[in-house]
């Protein structure tokens, strides 16, 4: 991990690694215009995808799309 992150950065990426650890692999976050939202892993999106998602988790900054 990168030494000029400040502690509670690390702690979070710590945080993020645990659960990953323990994520379902029946569910899979998907970044909407800067919104994590939860669906299930195998739905596809094309179709309404607004009814795909269970829930989205506000507060973590994000993008989506490769750099």
């Amino acid at each position: 991990m990168s030494a000029d992150l400040s502690p509670e950065e690390q702690a979070a990426i710590r945080a993020l690694e645990r659960l990953a650890k323990r994520w379902p692999p029946s569910l899979k976050l998907f970044s909407w215009s800067g919104t994590l939202c939860v669906i299930r892993a195998d739905v596809s999106l094309l179709d309404n995808p607004g009814a795909q998602v269970i829930t989205r988790i506000e507060g973590i900054p994000n993008d989506g799309g490769d750099p």
